[in-house]
């Protein structure tokens, strides 16, 4: 007996190739063309979010084939399967929206029924949009086969007359449209120019914040996230992990090894110090839920309250995803909060081996100001804060990277659907001053809790920004910029206080000290609570309403099941 024999007499695929009973599972790899000895090596998913949806996901298929090289060389046999992807540039501001969040379960669902139908062994997942990141890592926790995360990199940036431009421009350069700022001319030929070529949206959306996690928590090889997707070198790192997953395997190397306390508190960290998006704050509380690890909104929320805001990255700053990766990378980030005592060194990686020594050989690169070090930072806030308050006792989030002033008071102006809200911006019958509110727009109410880019892009295109304060039940892209607050709980669907909410109510913001309040007595906003009566919605049947049925609030990331708390037996041990 060989040493990949002895190795597979402990793997799940062993119920599928082992044994006379499993001759009828065998005729079916024949007929594939696989040969003995590949049936009887450890079985490794290859698992991509490939489609034609949008750029995000279009370079996916061919990486997936530089991975599956990878595992075969090294003594694996790969299965390649896709699975879903929403891509939020092209559901925003519409209906589509709805089914974002949702896809993020569907595709760890997907990928866990996968790999259980067929008993893989390990899994590498590749991933290019904003829920597809979090939604694989998420099966990557719930299967807890030896896994490596891939991204696929992002979008090159777009040059508009000698400018960089993303698709953040875009939705602004809808607003300025609007107010007659832009020409019809001009909106058509940025449009032609804004994504130039394969890959996620290029700033510190929330797709390059989700791969700046994935290397911070461990699951994704070092620099592989940061690569464009259209760079040759994006293969070499698929090959790479191709063939590392094959000694996870061998050293039994799981994902719940990887991911603990202290490597979310590390995720949660890098998302500060970048500048990244609020969406953060649902997926780091959805990938801990997992694993049977409390780490909510407010444990992400200290973490970002007491890591310094560091890389100069749009939608706040000056820089793109592109050039980060060319100055050092993430492990540059990662070294300087490394050094400055904000990171845990400690936490094991997909490597092998500790952040710590990952990132021993990494020097300072100081002919650069895309990443400030971590004691001489942009400002000592980290880029995302959390709130509370009566307006949100459980808790929201907002993005507060590029802004100067951190506090807003103003008479609330309510809208019971996004597309209520882009309307008066559009027409321009809200004031400056106001606080925008959007409600029933959360997980249950929505349902999906959309993201609002259409309208703050909008707001921020009029000259809005700073003027003008927006919160929602809802999410916010993370290209939004402004003071924009999103995921207040509890939602106004089950009766939060943001569904209490009526015209010219004062609410009062305050992102220094954290709080998220309405002047409104307890007395005032508990008579309010006896009149409130729940909504109906349009979604009755379909996924949809099997979401709104199980899905849970946004403070512990909207998930739809009870996690790794409530597992009794781990599918990796079947």
């Amino acid at each position: 007996m060989d040493a990949k024999t002895n190795i597979k007499q402990r793997l799940p695929s062993r119920h599928v190739t082992e044994g006379p009973a499993r001759a009828p599972h065998r005729s079916y790899f024949y007929a594939m063309g696989l040969t003995t000895e590949q049936i009887h090596q450890p079985f490794v998913g290859v698992a991509s979010c490939w489609n034609e949806a949008a750029p995000c996901n279009i370079a996916l298929m061919r990486q997936a084939q530089a991975v599956k090289k990878g595992v075969a060389s090294a003594g694996g046999t790969p299965r390649e399967f896709c699975t879903i992807t929403v891509t939020d540039g092209i559901a925003m501001g519409h209906d589509g929206m709805r089914s974002s969040l949702p896809s993020r379960e569907c595709i760890a669902d997907s990928v866990e029924l996968t790999v259980r139908g067929h008993a893989y062994d390990a899994l590498v997942g590749l991933a290019g949009c904003d829920k597809s990141l979090p939604g694989m890592m998420m099966a990557m926790l719930r299967l807890n086969v030896p896994s490596i995360f891939i991204y696929g990199g992002s979008i090159l940036p777009g040059n508009f007359r000698g400018q960089q431009v993303t698709v953040q421009d875009m939705f602004e350069a809808v607003g300025k449209h609007s107010v007659g700022a832009m020409s019809d001319e001009d909106l058509d030929e940025i449009e032609r120019v804004a994504c130039p070529s394969a890959g996620a949206c290029g700033a510190q959306f929330t797709a390059n914040t989700m791969a700046t996690v994935s290397e911070a928590i461990g699951l994704a090889l070092p620099y592989s996230a940061g690569a464009p997707a259209p760079y040759e070198i994006r293969d070499a790192f698929c090959m790479t992990a191709g063939e590392k997953v094959m000694d996870l395997i061998a050293d039994n190397i799981r994902p719940r090894d990887i991911v603990t306390r202290k490597s979310l508190e590390n995720a949660a960290a890098v998302v500060a110090a970048s500048g990244g998006s609020t969406n953060a704050a649902l997926h780091l509380p959805a990938i801990a839920h997992e694993a049977g690890i409390k780490f909510d909104l407010f444990d992400v929320a200290e973490i970002f309250k007491k890591t310094p805001y560091v890389a100069d990255l749009k939608p706040g700053g000056r820089y793109v995803a592109k050039d980060m990766f060319e100055v050092g990378g993430i492990p540059l980030l990662m070294k300087t909060l490394l050094d400055n005592g904000f990171l845990h060194g400690d936490c094991l990686t997909v490597t092998g081996r500790t952040i710590a020594e990952n990132l021993k050989s990494v020097k300072w690169n100081p002919h650069q100001d895309v990443v400030h070090p971590a004691d001489k930072p942009i400002t000592v806030t980290g880029g995302v804060v959390g709130l509370k308050g009566n307006l949100a006792p459980e808790g929201a989030i907002v993005k507060v990277a590029g802004m100067s002033n951190l506090r807003f008071t103003g008479p609330a102006r309510c809208f019971d659907r996004e597309e209520d809200a882009f309307e008066a911006v559009q027409k321009r019958t809200y004031r400056e001053g106001e606080v925008i509110v959007i409600r029933y727009e959360g997980p249950k109410g929505g349902p999906g809790m959309r993201e609002m880019l259409q309208t703050t892009a909008a707001l921020t295109g009029q000259g809005m920004g700073g003027k003008i304060a927006l919160i929602t039940d809802g999410r916010f892209s993370g290209a939004t910029r402004g003071f924009c607050i999103g995921h207040v709980g509890p939602e106004a669907a089950v009766g939060g206080p943001i569904g209490l909410l009526e015209d010219g109510d004062i609410i009062e913001i305050d992102a220094v000290a954290g709080t998220l309040n309405v002047k409104l007595s307890d007395s005032e906003l508990a008579q309010r609570q006896t009149k409130w009566r729940p909504r109906a919605t349009n979604h009755t049947s379909g996924a949809l309403w099997k979401y709104a049925q199980q899905v849970g609030p946004a403070v512990g990331g909207a998930v739809t099941h009870p996690g790794g708390a409530h597992e009794k037996q781990c599918y990796a041990d079947i």
